[in-house]
């Protein structure tokens, strides 16, 4: 990374109003510490409002605009490739919200990129819409933790019905698949967005609860990988 670019992160990092140490950013931007105290000081040289002090951590004592750097060819490839894949498999809502980014981003783009285009498509032809008829509800739900009633067909074709609390959604090879605490097993349990029936919010919240959320999960799994091995 450009030290111009790793100088904007930093900033971008910043701005959450919170405190950010600087092994954090380090750990973020794959530097030194001892870099991260170096970039610190020269932003605060050059006028940036930065506010802490090395052990403690860093916040910006107010807003600041920084205009954002130029684009190289492979970071507006990136870009170009995961707008195209959130308009193929991301669900109406999330479709649209990537067309009109990417409209943006092509605004400001230099006149050397304005004809740029990457060669990687995802195309959406073949795409059975009903597949993706529920994700839009169900990243909704996710994100506003809002408990679901789930009816829902498995791999044999036997049909249940669950309350479940929508934690996350995970695309693997081609299929979006929903972690969910499962109010009936008591458990964790996967289900594949393809099969859903039906889905009804009961306009009730789920409250933060230990062991059952989506941390919880990626550390249990992470501990029975490193017990397979």
């Amino acid at each position: 990374m450009r030290r111009a670019d790793r100088l904007f992160q930093i900033v971008q990092l910043l701005k959450g109003r919170r405190l950010v140490t600087a092994q954090q950013l380090a750990e973020r931007l794959e530097v030194s510490t001892r870099t991260i105290y170096r970039d610190i000081q020269d932003l605060s040289l050059s006028g940036i409002p930065i506010e802490g002090e090395a052990g403690v951590g860093y916040l910006l004592r107010h807003e600041v605009n920084v205009p954002p750097l130029m684009f190289n060819e492979q970071e507006l490839e990136a870009i170009q490739v995961g707008m195209r894949m959130v308009q193929a498999w991301g669900g109406h809502e999330l479709s649209s919200a990537a067309k009109q980014a990417m409209i943006k981003v092509e605004a400001v783009l230099p006149a050397r990129l304005q004809a740029y285009q990457s060669l990687m498509f995802a195309p959406d032809f073949y795409i059975n819409n009903q597949e993706f008829a529920f994700l839009d509800v169900l990243r909704k739900a996710s994100r506003e933790r809002e408990y679901l009633q789930l009816s829902y067909q498995d791999a044999n074709q036997s049909a249940s019905q669950r309350l479940i609390r929508p934690l996350a959604l995970y695309f693997w090879k081609g299929v979006w698949t929903l972690l969910a605490w499962c109010e009936l097993r008591n458990d964790f349990r996967n289900f594949r967005v393809d099969r859903v029936i039906d889905l009804v919010p009961q306009a009730d919240h789920f409250t933060l609860t230990p062991g059952q959320e989506m941390a919880d999960y990626i550390a249990l799994m992470q501990a029975q990988y490193q017990e397979s091995l």
